[in-house]
């Protein structure tokens, strides 16, 4: 590859157990400009893991006109992740310490919420009857404000069949907050990415900009125009300091995999006990389990038992314990705008391809 050309770096174990196709794959993506940067952590049993990073982290003449090539070590904004990464094991920890049950109300978590039969394992299961997103930050002045207006709309919420929402993990960030008596964010560090390991993920990331990918120019998640760079993109979010439960994280693939190989070990979490990861995926509602999708049907043949989310800035996550394997592919897919019908498909066709490597590997 040229200098002023996509890249790809990608590291394999040493017994020559390989992914070729899934590096043709996204050489062929990197080369076509899209996305502009993309990382993937492939955790499985020994002998079939996997690595790739490259591409560019922030393309040329969008907000600078130098562009920023992306690397192993590059932070992305996870956008949705957040929820499964942060907040769903932050509100389980509660639950196993005996601080609140999930089969509380939420309102009781929140103080001047309205009586409101929705509980935190509604909120969980996205099945609370919230709508799925506002734009609070276009017609909320500030944090308070933007508050009180998602936690009124518990007035009118009716737990019902699963119907994907923010406004459920923004309330259930604030009332993990009223529960344990300390921020989200440092509740998080502390409680779930230290003792993980995952020492570059978190909220506000403060690491040079040139660490970090770039996501939207021009979007429509901020009152004016301009590149969206080394801040949550979300308009919610980032109106409420870049720290909210449904979003605000940034991270890592490597991270991201330390994260997902925890699950595949349960008796040897290091935050949940066995007993309170067979909750998460028991509880289910619909397609859903505790803070995360099943059957990823579009993505391959995966086996029962698969866990799976997305973030829309073009990250996923998938777990699949029956094969004791786990999936991140990060990328900054709205970079400098947004194509999702795309990102669809290359979701598919990376883990589809993935797939097929650990069926040869296995």
């Amino acid at each position: 590859m040229t200098a002023g050309g996509p890249r790809l770096a990608a590291c394999y174990q040493a017994d020559g157990a390989g992914y070729p196709a899934v590096t043709r794959l996204l050489l062929r993506q990197l080369a076509a400009g899209w996305p502009p940067a993309v990382a993937v952590s492939v955790r499985a049993p020994a002998g079939s893991r996997y690595s790739a990073a490259g591409g560019w982290a922030k393309l040329a003449n969008a907000g600078s006109p130098e562009p920023v090539p992306a690397d192993a070590d590059t932070l992305f904004d996870l956008a949705s992740l957040t929820k499964v990464v942060a907040t769903l094991p932050l509100v389980l920890l509660l639950h196993q310490r005996g601080r609140w049950s999930i089969d509380d109300a939420v309102a009781r978590w929140l103080p001047g919420a309205p009586r409101s039969p929705v509980t935190i394992s509604d909120c969980l299961l996205h099945a609370a009857g919230l709508v799925p997103h506002r734009h609070y930050y276009a017609t909320c002045a500030g944090p308070a404000e933007i508050r009180r207006a998602v936690t009124a709309e518990l007035a009118d919420a009716a737990p019902g069949q699963p119907n994907y929402s923010d406004l459920g993990f923004m309330l259930l960030g604030w009332a993990v907050e009223e529960c344990a008596g300390e921020p989200l964010d440092e509740l998080a560090a502390r409680e779930v990415l230290g003792p993980l390991g995952m020492t570059s993920t978190g909220y506000r990331p403060r690491a040079p900009l040139r660490r970090i990918a770039a996501t939207e120019v021009d979007g429509d998640q901020r009152p004016g125009s301009g590149l969206i760079w080394g801040v949550v993109h979300d308009g919610n979010a980032f109106a409420l300091g870049g720290v909210s439960g449904h979003a605000g994280l940034f991270g890592t693939a490597a991270d991201l995999g330390r994260f997902a190989s925890a699950l595949l070990t349960p008796d040897r979490h290091p935050v949940l006990s066995a007993a309170t990861l067979d909750l998460m995926t028991a509880r289910r509602a619909g397609a859903r389990a505790l803070g995360w999708r099943l059957r990823p049907d579009a993505w391959g043949s995966w086996p029962d038992g698969t866990i799976w989310h997305t973030g829309f800035t073009g990250t996923s996550l998938l777990v699949a314990p029956a094969l004791g394997a786990a999936v991140v592919l990060l990328s900054n897919a709205v970079h400098p705008v947004r194509r999702q019908g795309r990102l669809a498909a290359f979701r598919s066709r990376a883990h589809r391809a993935i797939r097929g490597a650990l069926a040869r590997a296995g």
